[in-house]
């Protein structure tokens, strides 16, 4: 029997909370049920399993940035358009690490053809589209935008740049002249 109040989407927020307070690795089935003062088996009335919740956990996660992005990105184009979405994705990571993390794992096709996977792909796209790159430049500038923004914020959130004398901002305003440097100026194929 289903325990009154809990829900799918309301284990779903209770873990993406709960992993940005203790690390999106640590959330687990047994830990979400405590908080909720239940057995873990009360839970798979909600949920099937383990995987389902940090796949639920990372969808959120998406949908959370790419509504960030979107209002970030209304009306902007080219480089400003490229900072906004830079800018949203660095602060949400920031702000929510647990579910940054989830947003990381591989998601099955199931899952990526669901509504906050391709958003955020359509937005990255978009901001291309103003660079003028056809496909397969298109895709390869995906990777190098998605590589170049995990990467700094991975290093940033980890502590690897507070030993070094100049302001990650600074670093991080320079690399976002790099990139509309390199999608500006994309080399032929």
């Amino acid at each position: 029997m289903a325990r009154a109040g809990l829900t799918a989407e309301r284990l779903t927020r209770a873990a993406a909370d709960l992993a940005d307070e203790i690390g999106f690795q640590n959330v687990t089935v047994s830990v979400l049920a405590r908080g909720f003062g239940v057995k873990p088996a009360a839970l798979y009335s909600h949920v099937k399993d383990a995987q389902e919740l940090r796949v639920r956990v990372a969808l959120l996660a998406l949908a959370e940035l790419a509504d960030r992005a979107a209002a970030a990105l209304a009306g902007r184009a080219g480089k400003d358009a490229l900072v906004a979405f830079a800018n949203a994705y660095r602060d949400y990571a920031k702000e929510h690490p647990g579910r940054y993390a989830a947003m990381q794992i591989e998601l099955d096709s199931e899952a990526l053809d669901i509504g906050p996977a391709i958003r955020h792909a359509e937005m990255t796209r978009a901001i291309l589209r103003g660079y003028r790159l056809p496909e397969p430049d298109q895709t390869d500038a995906v990777r190098m935008l998605h590589s170049t923004f995990h990467g700094y914020v991975s290093l940033e959130m980890a502590g690897g740049f507070r030993r070094t004398p100049r302001e990650a901002d600074a670093s991080w305003s320079r690399t976002l002249d790099a990139l509309d440097a390199v999608l500006g100026n994309w080399p032929p194929a």
